[in-house]
């Protein structure tokens, strides 16, 4: 069956989403529901594929009273008479990942998820304090963040990474290389960065079914952000990696499934377009600093010119940091340390670039 193509070159053979506490049947033992999220990315795909005599599900949703509703209505709907098989979980963050305990406790069953994605959200869990102590807000303040935003973000910027049950205090591991049996599907297990720390994706080659979670959304862009932690990192770096992976393993007709908005075809042409995006914004951030030297969170509207919250302020600080340390790992920028003790970014031109490359 052929379906028509968007000004981007997608096409969407789902165009409707499932309602709240319904599902779609993408395949023969292969559902796809949708939870609502309070943000202004306002929900996430789950999937369930069969598994035995039961279904395994693919991430979660949060942990608040209106996502246990919806999984009471899916339990006793679509899934009534069924069970669980095990948890599957994309990444750590908590759309994905925040039910995963629950649901684990609930049907006594196994949590599979990369080792980064269980240390991370368990560090956050154990000690969620850490999101809002003194060196968030030296790295906020560092990159000239003031002192009302630093406080925003660290209070209620950072909240949504709470909203996790207790999970399970063993998890099995997958890894990138592995296969992952799911009933009569055999999945190639990959791990990419950028979004998330090895967050998993899988391809079924007898059905060219890729789950792509977040790595690759048809309409947005995933956030792709430096953290505090690692705050010389290039997670932008790694994020075009992985699209270049992505574009060389998988066939480029092969059905998307995306961990938001629609399922759709056309990987490869997504994949360019978000390199492109990325190569836009570095562009436009390399333009700025051309004219005077930049802190990151001066480089914030100059990437996103609409008000933000403290949640979206959080990701797009980060995220305008990614493409700076990008731009730095590229020798198109350089940093330095001003008499107000904030680092700020300059470009190099291009003669400059080679003469200190060749340097």
């Amino acid at each position: 069956m052929s379906y028509g193509k968007d000004e981007l070159g997608l096409s969407f053979p789902f165009p409707e989403a499932p309602e709240a506490g319904k599902t779609t049947q993408i395949r023969p033992d292969l559902l796809w529901a949708r939870i609502p999220l309070p943000f202004r990315l306002d929900h996430v795909n789950i999937y369930f594929l069969k598994d035995g005599d039961g279904w395994a599900v693919l991430d979660t949703g949060i942990d608040n009273a209106r996502t246990r509703e919806i999984w009471e209505v899916l339990l006793s709907g679509p899934l009534a008479g069924q069970r669980l098989t095990r948890v599957i979980v994309s990444h750590h963050h908590p759309d994905h990942i925040g039910l995963a305990g629950w649901l684990c406790a609930r049907f006594g069953i196994p949590m599979l998820t990369s080792q980064s994605a269980y240390l991370g959200c368990m560090t956050t869990s154990i000690n969620p304090e850490i999101l809002s102590g003194q060196h968030y807000r030296e790295f906020y303040a560092r990159h000239g963040m003031d002192a009302e935003a630093t406080e925003r973000v660290c209070s209620d910027g950072h909240r949504y990474l709470e909203k996790v049950s207790p999970l399970p205090p063993t998890f099995s591991r997958v890894v990138f290389g592995d296969v992952l049996t799911i009933g009569q599907r055999s999945f190639e297990v990959m791990t990419f960065d950028g979004h998330s720390n090895e967050q998993i994706v899988l391809y079924c080659a007898a059905e060219n079914l890729l789950l792509a979670t977040d790595q690759v959304i048809a309409r947005i862009s995933p956030n792709v952000s430096v953290q505090p932690l690692d705050p010389d990192g290039d997670p932008l770096g790694l994020f075009l990696r992985s699209l270049d992976t992505l574009t060389r393993r998988v066939p480029g007709d092969a059905l998307v499934l995306p961990g938001h908005q629609l399922p759709f075809l056309g990987l490869p042409e997504r994949c360019r377009a978000l390199t492109l995006h990325h190569a836009e914004r570095c562009d436009l951030i390399e333009a700025a600093c051309r004219v005077q030297p930049h802190s990151v969170a001066e480089l914030v509207p100059v990437l996103f010119t609409r008000a933000l919250d403290p949640q979206q302020l959080s990701f797009a600080f980060s995220e305008a940091h990614a493409h700076v340390n990008r731009l730095l790992r590229s020798n198109r920028m350089t940093q330095s340390l001003h008499g107000d003790r904030i680092v700020r970014f300059s470009s190099i031109g291009a003669h400059d670039r080679g003469r200190t490359a060749v340097a």
